[in-house]
């Protein structure tokens, strides 16, 4: 299996969907190296980056489930690295 390192940030401006963005990620827990999280109060969002080593269907889609949740949007920033586990 070919998998790929790469960051995927999130920014989290409603609260609201919180439970469901720690349970889709919870969901990849085998594939995530770490996360940290920067709660920005003076403007009222939360700035997540989750560093993850994946196929790259799996980073994709986890991706995309994330930011169809209301108030939160993510992006991907891929690395070069490709290995195999």
């Amino acid at each position: 299996m070919k998998t790929r390192v790469a960051v995927i940030s999130i920014i989290v401006e409603a609260q609201e969907n919180v439970a469901e963005l720690n349970r889709l990620l919870s969901e990849c827990y085998e594939y995530i190296i770490g996360r940290m999280g920067i709660p920005y109060r003076e403007k009222k969002v939360n700035l997540i980056s989750v560093a993850i080593d994946a196929p790259e269907d799996v980073i994709n889609a986890l991706s995309g489930k994330i930011g169809r949740l209301k108030g939160i949007s993510a992006k991907i920033n891929y690395s070069n690295i490709i290995s195999e586990k």
